[in-house]
């Protein structure tokens, strides 16, 4: 029986399990969950990453303590790095990619080619939070460390370095820095050059899937355990949570549902043309050398921060609470784009989203309920508009959708998904993320046959719940008032 150890980042928290599989099937235990908690310093937002590699080494213990592993594999968020200089240092602790710094980044590398060339060379979506904007933040405002730097580790290959000495960029994570060649999958140096962004930092590129190192002398020492391999996995957690998703069929539609969701399809190669930088479609890498298409949607994001500032104003409601204000409330009495600039920022969501409808010439929310359910609709209304954007760039029809991951306990955004897309939704597995890593550990120590058998395997361990469309309301109207408000 194989033991893999697999951690799992997310923007909030963090979390260890141990997993056990037996040839045919696995079942896994957390063993260890922490927070994960930005840092303000001096107007700056930092990711705490040596608090989180001391977690990394509690969750070692512990499953040294549960009787040991074989394997580690890591996957977190993409985008944001550290800086290794030539002694092996990390010179400084990551930007939060929800940092100011990169304010105006994007008009400065305009500059230097223009947003359609850049989206032709590279496929991936626009967002201010890409690393090739964070590089061009560093090059003006922090050059002397970037001069500093020896290399650029994205964060789980800075905790796999932090873990085994290797310094290495895996495939799915270094695809989201839109510094890659869609086509040779290898870094592409003359967007480098031409950006002024030093192409020695950049650490060589592994396949998913495949041992990273082994843990140091040193550590095995602390911390008591085997010097087993590190797995670079699918180590962008959204490539991680496409593995888990249980459709065994070539052509499938999924939503990885956080803190963010991500809608998209499964290809073997990058679409790059006139509909995907019209739609603003990315094509970031996947496990087993695949193409994963898809649009970022703020997701959960904002039901999160909302909550987040009602609590911090001492009404401590639930998520349920939320859920059930916004069932109480009248369908479609306004609606927010999710991926709008005025909520890509911590803080007083509920404000910002009246301040939205106000703006936008529509009714402005009172109730907790009526800023939920514009809230709700307005994600399930945006995942509308990128079904059929996906539809009409790969022109093929998907009966179903896959919503994978944490937000498919959220029964009532499923239903309105399913409502909003006339679709049906298949919901889970919720744990899709860690599933996926461990996949891909068991793919790299050669006990799964590839990504087909490893969706087999989590197909057969998995009850998804099903959603079918039920329009009581006039979901299309709703659809076209969206569509204008939002400017499509």
């Amino acid at each position: 029986m194989k033991r893999i150890l697999a951690f799992d980042f997310g923007a909030s928290s963090g979390r260890a399990m141990l997993a056990k599989f037996d040839g045919k099937t696995f079942d896994m235990e957390e063993i260890h969950r922490f927070s994960n908690d930005p840092v303000s310093v001096n107007g700056v937002l930092y990711w705490d990453v040596l608090r989180l590699y001391h977690e990394i080494k509690q969750g070692i213990l512990k499953a040294v303590q549960a009787g040991g592993f074989d394997c580690i594999g890591i996957d977190t968020w993409g985008v944001d790095f550290g800086l290794i200089d030539k002694d092996g240092n990390l010179l400084a602790n990551p930007i939060h990619y929800r940092d100011a710094y990169t304010d105006g980044m994007m008009e400065e590398v305009y500059k230097k080619i223009p947003r359609n060339k850049l989206y032709a060379k590279t496929g991936i979506q626009i967002l201010q939070l890409n690393t090739i904007f964070q590089l061009m933040a560093y090059s003006l405002k922090k050059n002397d460390t970037l001069k500093r730097a020896d290399k650029l580790l994205l964060v789980p290959d800075l905790f796999n370095y932090f873990l085994t000495g290797e310094k290495k960029a895996e495939y799915t994570e270094a695809s989201t820095t839109q510094l890659l060649d869609p086509k040779t999958k290898d870094w592409n140096y003359d967007l480098c050059k031409l950006l002024d962004i030093p192409t020695d930092i950049l650490p060589p590129i592994v396949p998913s899937g495949s041992i990273n190192g082994y843990l140091t002398n040193e550590l095995c020492e602390e911390l008591g355990c085997e010097k087993v391999p590190v797995i670079s996995v699918a180590s962008h957690d959204t490539a991680s949570a496409i593995v888990a998703t249980p459709n065994t069929g070539k052509d499938f539609i999924y939503i990885s549902c956080g803190t963010w969701s991500l809608f998209g399809t499964e290809c073997d190669n990058a679409i790059i043309n006139e509909k995907t930088s019209r739609y603003n479609l990315t094509n970031e890498g996947g496990f087993g050398n695949k193409i994963t298409l898809l649009k970022n949607i703020m997701g959960l994001w904002l039901i999160q921060q909302s909550r987040k500032y009602w609590v911090n104003i001492g009404d401590n409601v639930s998520y349920g609470d939320l859920e059930k204000a916004a069932l109480q409330e009248k369908p479609f009495a306004c609606f927010i784009d999710p991926d709008d600039a005025s909520f890509v920022a911590p803080g007083n969501m509920p404000k910002r989203v009246q301040e939205y409808c106000k703006r936008t010439g529509q009714y402005v929310p009172q109730t907790k309920g009526e800023i939920m359910r514009c809230i709700y609709e307005s994600l399930a209304l945006k995942y509308r508009l990128t079904f059929d954007a996906i539809q009409d760039v790969t022109e093929k029809s998907y009966d179903a959708i896959h919503m994978i991951g944490g937000g498919t306990k959220d029964n009532f955004l499923c239903q309105l998904t399913a409502n909003a897309t006339n679709t049906t939704v298949y919901a889970g597995p919720i744990e899709a993320t860690v599933t996926g890593n461990i996949a891909a550990c068991l793919v790299a120590l050669g006990e799964v046959d590839g990504l087909a058998q490893a969706r087999e395997i989590v197909k057969a361990t998995t009850t998804p719940i099903v959603y079918t469309s039920n329009r009581a309301l006039d979901w299309e109207d709703a659809y076209q008032k969206f569509k204008a408000i939002i400017g499509e």
